[in-house]
């Protein structure tokens, strides 16, 4: 009898087994080797399963993921078979490539894979993300999806899903992050990321830095591709914000209008923070784009699609005694919105904070956000390859006056930081997703046995 979860392993392992960009130390030297005519071809041997279906493309720095998984939950209320693939994962490989929000199971995995196996080997120099960029492509069509939603890893020009022809390109907030693949400036990063932006194909842009937002206007303005600026096109004001989820009213500019017209559309999520807020804003003004390019769904089945999204780890409320904060924060921008964030909903409140990331990330200017509001730091690192060791960063945080702790294991971390905080401190777990990932699964797993 088979063993399924043995051969999932397997064949993670055999994926695992090709160049894999995230993983490796010598991630910088890698813009060369991207290469889109080999993914075409190799998607092509597969019977160029991306153009069975309609796609929204999502780039960006920061917001992406929310952003895509704010759609695909409407287009699913609205009655869409939604394909999502996003990047990196969780806690299980499998979560990358979801149809109606469910996973694809271990043994359609194990089985895709085999199947496509003689083209893996007749394609040279394939990487483990081009590979699972086409098994989701695959595994779309083959469970009829009629909508699919597919998140950039990296970039967009060079990036494996920038073989598709969208129906719609999102690009959401540009910040500083892999800078040594992408360039060193926004207009630089903002150029790589622009790169998803086809000729005649519309753009919805998130608020962006006016270097980065001149640099979209231009390309678009090229490539006659209509654009839509959520900042510029659309307002919103927020009125109501707990730890149960946040409201607000959006509405499409008009001139003169200073406040909600009496037709304005209220909508709820579940994710906390105002930067969540502004990129619902920019998932509502790319649906609203796609209703005019041939998609059918209502305010109504938007609403409900928000209300009901599952994205895990962004300022997300484990327990609330005492509270335990999990984040994916990873860069300077994203850490200040997490600040935004504690400030918001624990003002005043002492901090515990565990922390660790990836070498190649801006960790100086992490701490430069948070460690101002931290009482006390746990250092860890993460099972990852890049993972930066505690002494490195323990070396980063001297200046701060603040009391330092590395913890080698990030569960023995996330114990020692229970164990002395007392009901009104916040402990808060950020600064890489493979951090924020073991922290649920360890806390999930407590649950189950209380």
């Amino acid at each position: 009898m088979i063993n399924i979860e043995e051969e999932y392993q397997k064949t993670l392992e055999y994926l695992y087994g090709f160049v894999d960009y995230s993983l490796t130390r010598n991630f910088r030297n890698a813009p060369g080797l991207f290469d889109l005519g080999r993914m075409r071809e190799f998607v092509d041997r597969l019977g160029a399963p991306d153009r069975a279906y309609p796609i929204l493309h999502v780039a960006g720095t920061k917001g992406k993921g929310s952003v895509s998984a704010l759609c695909a939950s409407a287009l699913q209320a609205a009655g869409y078979r939604v394909g999502l693939y996003t990047s990196p994962h969780l806690e299980d490989y499998a979560e990358r490539i979801q149809f109606n929000q469910v996973p694809i199971p271990h043994a359609d995995l194990v089985t895709l894979v085999d199947e496509i196996r003689p083209h893996i080997e007749a394609v040279p120099k394939l990487t483990t993300f081009e590979i699972t960029t086409a098994l989701a492509l695959l595994y779309f069509a083959r469970c009829g999806s009629t909508a699919v939603v597919l998140e950039v890893g990296l970039g967009g020009r060079l990036d494996a899903t920038n073989i598709v022809t969208p129906r719609l390109a999102v690009i959401t907030s540009i910040s500083y992050d892999h800078m040594g693949v992408l360039g060193n400036t926004l207009a630089e990063i903002a150029g790589e990321k622009a790169g998803i932006v086809k000729s005649g194909i519309p753009l919805v842009i998130s608020p962006q830095p006016e270097e980065a937002r001149l640099v979209f206007e231009r390309i678009a303005a090229e490539r006659l591709a209509p654009l839509v600026q959520a900042e510029r096109d659309y307002a919103f004001v927020r009125t109501a914000n707990s730890l149960a989820g946040q409201e607000f009213l959006v509405w499409k500019r008009q001139i003169g209008q200073d406040s909600p017209p009496a037709d304005a559309v209220r909508l709820k999520i579940p994710l906390l923070g105002l930067h969540q807020v502004e990129n619902a804003v920019t998932a509502y003004a790319a649906l609203q784009v796609a209703v005019q390019n041939s998609f059918s769904l209502s305010d109504a089945q938007i609403q409900q699609g928000f209300e009901q999204v599952n994205w895990p780890a962004r300022f997300e409320v484990l327990q609330q005694a005492p509270p335990l904060v999990v984040d994916c924060a990873h860069n300077r921008d994203s850490a200040q919105r997490l600040r935004a964030s504690l400030q918001e909903y624990f003002p005043g409140r002492a901090v515990t904070l565990v922390f660790g990331a990836s070498e190649d990330k801006d960790i100086q200017g992490m701490f430069d956000e948070l460690l101002p509001y931290v009482n006390r730091l746990l250092l860890t690192r993460s099972f990852h390859p890049r993972a930066a060791e505690p002494d490195n960063l323990a070396a980063l945080a001297q200046g701060y006056g603040k009391p330092v702790s590395q913890v080698s294991e990030v569960i023995d971390a996330l114990d020692d930081a229970l164990l002395h905080a007392d009901e009104e401190t916040v402990v808060l777990v950020t600064g890489s997703i493979f951090v924020a990932a073991a922290v649920r699964e360890s806390w999930r797993k407590r649950q189950s046995k209380s």
